[in-house]
């Protein structure tokens, strides 16, 4: 019995043709990308921990994780953290084999203070953040649907994806990771956290941008300004490199200097001072939030990569919408995939996966259906390369 791939027209505008368009990308240093790259770190290391110890990744959730944001008293030239942010781990593992009991607390918080200290350079991870581990033992029902011979979805859930990017999306997405991981290198000033939203209304782009700055790297409000300055142009020429639209980008819109209100802060981090975070309140599995495009809801950070749909379908739907736009040479404009499992059931056997396809002009949908087909055939015949793609950091989760 074949796989239930279901190939129709996307009766839609495409979306570079719409008026109006919004995009967000949450920075790596948000609070709510910090509590999904610490879920997914700890999902990651006792993924490891079960391969090494077992040979296989057991049954394990760990997408709970929530940031409880700290207090501080940031100032020109240097403050400090007055209370620490919290970081409570929660989620279900496997905790004893053979009864054996493993060491799943210690693993994880072994792995977020990695991850947060990785991420945050300015955060002192022994004295501004408090790490606790409450992850517990699995459901037996679930631990049971994992243990079978065939991987079976946990869930009855879905997973959506699409592409091609569009050049606001692009641009938001890339914006981000130019300030994150290219200009904080040279800026010492320029936290992780950082927000681009981007609204698009014809073809001009407007970008604002939200940046934590650094106190002891600032002296003054002047000086407070040219950062902000630099940042702006410095994104502006990136910018340029990304879209043939005309861009516009405010920084940090929320300052007054009159009022003495500035976006500083002693880590580079909003959740030094009450600014919480949660798994899945941010970017999705693409990276961005797309309120004009289709998404899903479900947090992918943290659930297992085995047989979580929840996760593995909204990696695949946009790994499916992706190479369908390669493989079909330019005669797609735009591919919507949606993919629903039933608890229970082989996870390469999906109740449906939708292709919805917007061909270009002149295509007709016919020419272009059997290689949709065959590339999401191919999605799903090699599903089980999911979590090995994901422990060597061939994908990502937000």
């Amino acid at each position: 019995m074949g796989r239930n791939i279901q190939v129709e027209p996307l009766r839609t505008v495409h979306i570079e043709d719409q008026a109006i368009e919004l995009v967000e990308r949450k920075g790596i240093g948000h609070p709510d990308s910090i509590a999904d790259g610490v879920s997914e770190s700890v999902s990651r290391a006792l993924s490891r921990l079960y391969l090494d110890e077992y040979g296989k990744i057991l049954h394990h959730n760990t997408d709970e994780t929530q940031v409880v944001g700290g207090a501080s008293d940031p100032k020109f030239g240097g403050g400090k953290v007055t209370k620490p942010i919290y970081m409570l781990l929660v989620g279900r593992a496997t905790t004893e084999v053979n009864r054996e009991k493993l060491p799943i607390n210690d693993t994880a918080i072994e792995a977020a203070r990695k991850y947060v200290k990785a991420t945050c350079r300015h955060i002192d991870i022994d004295h501004d953040v408090e790490f606790d581990s409450k992850i517990g033992a699995g459901s037996v029902d679930l631990r049971g649907v994992f243990e079978q011979q065939k991987v079976l979805s946990n869930d009855t859930s879905f997973g959506v994806g699409f592409a091609p990017l569009s050049d606001t999306e692009r641009l938001v997405l890339e914006s981000e990771r130019f300030l994150t991981t290219k200009l904080t290198k040279k800026m010492d000033a320029l936290g992780e956290d950082v927000k681009v939203m981007g609204f698009r209304q014809d073809d001009a782009i407007h970008l604002t941008v939200a940046a934590a700055l650094v106190d002891r790297a600032v002296k003054d409000g002047k000086e407070y300004q040219s950062v902000c300055d630099e940042i702006r142009d410095k994104l502006a020429d990136q910018a340029t490199k990304l879209t043939h639209r005309n861009v516009v980008i405010d920084v940090n819109t929320a300052d007054d200097p009159e009022l003495g209100r500035y976006y500083l802060t002693v880590t580079g981090c909003s959740m030094e001072a009450g600014d919480d975070g949660s798994v899945g309140r941010g970017n999705r599995a693409n990276g961005i939030i797309t309120p004009c495009r289709p998404m899903s809801l479900e947090a992918s950070a943290g659930k297992n990569p085995v047989n979580h749909v929840g996760k593995i379908y909204n990696l695949l739907g946009n790994l499916i919408a992706n190479d369908i736009v390669k493989e079909t040479g330019g005669n797609v404009k735009e591919v919507h995939v949606k993919i629903l499992s039933q608890i229970g059931k082989p996870v390469d056997e999906p109740q449906v996966a939708s292709l919805q396809i917007l061909p270009a002009d002149g295509v007709k949908l016919g020419a272009v259906k059997g290689k949709a087909e065959a590339v999401a055939n191919s999605w799903f015949d090699q599903v089980d390369t999911i979590p090995r793609r994901l422990l060597t950091d061939k994908l990502t989760v937000f």
